[in-house]
């Protein structure tokens, strides 16, 4: 029962650590180094001071719950492993944080750049080209996604070939 539950837990610690760092690359890299949005930039524009003012705050908060979720995920993977004979695929490990990143990427992108419109991916570039960016995000995200879904099939059957090699002794860490 134990290694069933540190199973599980290693998998959904794996996602949500590639949800969390997806959140935190696209914060870092996208909202600070590459400046090409933030947050609510499409609601308040970063033209005024009260506008950045917002849009730092909006910035914040999301990298604050991305933050939350990456140590909830190291948290959870680390729970998931101690004190028991938990065969943890690289491959297994990897496809989590691979469908974790891919899964933040698709409702980032759906929610906050289709549906509310709060922000698009480069807001540098003629907004004639906007709908591109955001679909190549979606893109980006889908084939993470997926990347991340074969890459634990693959390090499902790699742990089941461990377990069984090492004659039932250790459990593996199958999705």
């Amino acid at each position: 029962m134990r290694e069933y539950v540190g199973r599980k837990q290693v998998i959904w610690g794996a996602v949500l650590l590639g949800l969390g760092l997806g959140g935190l690359f696209d914060g870092i890299v996208i909202h600070q180094i590459l400046q090409w949005h933030h947050m609510v930039s499409e609601v308040e524009p970063v033209t005024t001071v009260a506008g950045l003012k917002a849009n730092t705050l909006g910035d914040g908060l999301f990298h604050a719950a991305t933050y939350v979720f990456t140590v909830v995920g190291l948290l959870m993977l680390w729970g998931g492993t101690r004190g028991s004979h938990l065969t943890l695929s690289t491959k297994l490990l990897i496809g989590g944080l691979l469908v974790g990143w891919g899964t933040f990427n698709l409702v980032e992108g759906v929610v906050d750049h289709m549906l509310l419109g709060v922000h698009h991916v480069n807001e540098t570039a003629p907004r004639s080209q906007w709908i591109w960016w955001d679909l190549g995000f979606l893109a980006w995200g889908a084939a993470m996604l997926l990347g991340g879904l074969s890459l634990m099939r693959a390090g499902d059957r790699e742990t089941a070939e461990v377990a069984a090699r090492d004659g039932g002794t250790r459990s593996s860490a199958r999705a």
